[in-house]
């Protein structure tokens, strides 16, 4: 049996959940797994549904059926192929340690994903790039090029049909017309002490004001400097009795596992953007097996 996933927004109202499940059973389909949220502060209602077809439906037959339902309640609505992986396009500048923890999910299957390229500033992480297969275009930043350079990235986004990129620690700003263009479909991870710590050398800071908490925040890039919708935080504590390296060693791991999960949250459409927030559907119990298989 095909498996599938489907996501709804639209403005709450009675009946919706009837409505789609009723659709889906008309259609010969058996629900799996629903989730759903009424965010009663906006009006607006979110759900994500998984699904198997039990009569052969086709997802072009289901596409071309549900509008039936959908435009009653003005529905912004997908359905995906549970199996389906979006291409990825990773960028980084020197900072390797979330490139690596990505490659290594991805390698094992714990991230379904088909990475279509690592795009840098730099040379550093070629040979890393190149060992794992994969293209690697160095696409120089300058203030005078800006405007080519993300020229250049998008030509690459169009031509290998990139769905997402990930920040994995690329240290450039993105243009606003590049965010907007790009709107939900760009996600990064930076260290959560700011505004307190900015600039460089940010664990130094937070250790020399002897910080207890060193947190990861991993979000959708806007216009906004790194106050995208939030997807994934954590934190880990730290004592009197450690280091300014220790400090790094932490903010990395912590930065590394924050971002795999956002991303795992995104992949499989667990993750909704709500306004200035989001709404992130917690993976059920099982689901980093179940969905990496599809």
């Amino acid at each position: 049996m095909t498996h599938y996933v489907l996501t709804v927004k639209c403005v709450s109202r009675r009946g919706i959940v009837a409505a789609i499940s009723g659709f889906l059973a008309g259609q010969g389909c058996n629900i799996t797994d629903s989730a759903q949220f009424d965010d009663t502060l906006t009006g607006n209602f979110f759900t994500r549904i998984t699904f198997q077809s039990e009569t052969g439906a086709t997802r072009d037959d289901l596409v071309a059926a549900f509008p039936a339902v959908s435009e009653p309640y003005g529905m912004d609505w997908a359905i995906h192929l549970a199996s389906d992986r979006m291409k990825v396009l990773l960028m980084v500048s020197n900072f390797g340690h979330c490139l690596n923890d990505l490659l290594y999910r991805w390698r094992i299957g714990a991230l379904p994903i088909d990475i279509v390229g690592v795009v840098s500033n730099h040379e550093t992480y070629r040979r890393v790039t190149e060992n794992h297969d994969l293209p690697f275009d160095l696409i120089r930043v300058t203030r005078e090029n800006k405007p080519e350079a993300e020229a250049e990235l998008m030509a690459l986004v169009e031509s290998r049909g990139v769905d997402l990129i990930i920040l994995a620690r690329y240290m450039q700003v993105l243009s606003d017309q590049l965010c907007r263009q790009m709107s939900g479909r760009i996600i990064n991870i930076h260290h959560s002490f700011l505004p307190s710590f900015k600039g460089a050398n940010p664990y130094k800071q937070a250790f020399e004001r002897g910080v207890k908490l060193i947190g990861a925040t991993a979000h959708y890039v806007t216009a906004d400097l790194d106050e995208g919708p939030i997807i994934e935080q954590d934190t880990v504590r730290i004592t009197h009795a450690q280091s300014a390296g220790d400090y790094v060693s932490l903010g990395r791991d912590v930065e590394a596992q924050v971002l795999s999960r956002a991303v795992h949250a995104h992949i499989h459409h667990r993750a909704f953007l709500n306004g200035n927030k989001t709404v992130v559907f917690p993976a059920s119990p099982g689901s980093y097996v179940s969905e990496r298989m599809g």
